[in-house]
């Protein structure tokens, strides 16, 4: 066994090729110094940091995608799923993905789905689809991450849909009298300008 040649890891000689378009032969080692005193590995680095320089001031690395902005979820708990979570808001995919991931962006825009019904008994029964979906997929039959989104008390909701039903009537109403009061402050031809404008 002494007298054996040690063999060359191929990966190694694949990557060295790759860097500086040689091959060692088996009997070179690997930490073989070159003519500046530079091991195989520090002249690679050395290559590798030559590249980044030439690739910044030929202007490679300007006007990346994200460039300027703040990184986001730096202070979140590490989610798993991270990937496709950004996948599906960057595309505003709807629809697609396991069950746990879109559920949680149902449920973040569920209240505005739930205002734009106009009966106490859509309301119920948008809620109750959700609430059954959110136990389906709770049980893993078809695999994926697990379910935290909550289950939606319903008359708790609807509760919250009349408050806010009333808040926006109540809004328009207001809003309603102040044009009233704006246009009883016009003049005849003001008026008559501000009505063929609403038109």
């Amino acid at each position: 066994m002494a007298g054996e040649k040690k063999r060359s890891d191929i990966r190694l000689n694949v990557a060295r090729y790759q860097v500086d378009g040689s091959v060692p032969s088996d009997d070179e080692p690997e930490n073989e110094t070159d003519i500046a005193g530079q091991t195989r590995m520090e002249a690679r680095a050395q290559y590798v940091e030559i590249s980044i320089q030439q690739a910044m001031r030929r202007g490679d690395f300007d006007n990346l995608p994200g460039a300027g902005k703040p990184l986001t979820d730096l202070h979140q708990a590490y989610d798993p799923d991270w990937w496709i979570r950004q996948k599906i808001e960057r595309e505003n995919i709807t629809g697609l993905g396991p069950p746990a991931l879109t559920l949680r962006t149902e449920n973040a825009a569920l209240d505005a789905r739930l205002d734009a019904a106009t009966s106490e008994h859509a309301v119920r029964e948008v809620l109750a689809d959700f609430n059954a979906r959110i136990v389906e997929a709770r049980r893993q039959l078809k695999g994926g991450p697990p379910v935290i989104t909550p289950i939606r008390d319903v008359d708790d909701e609807v509760s919250r849909w009349r408050q806010r039903r009333a808040e926006r009537l109540e809004s328009a109403e207001r809003a309603r009298e102040q044009r009233a009061a704006e246009i009883a402050a016009m003049t005849w031809r003001q008026r008559r300008r501000a009505r063929r404008d609403e038109r």
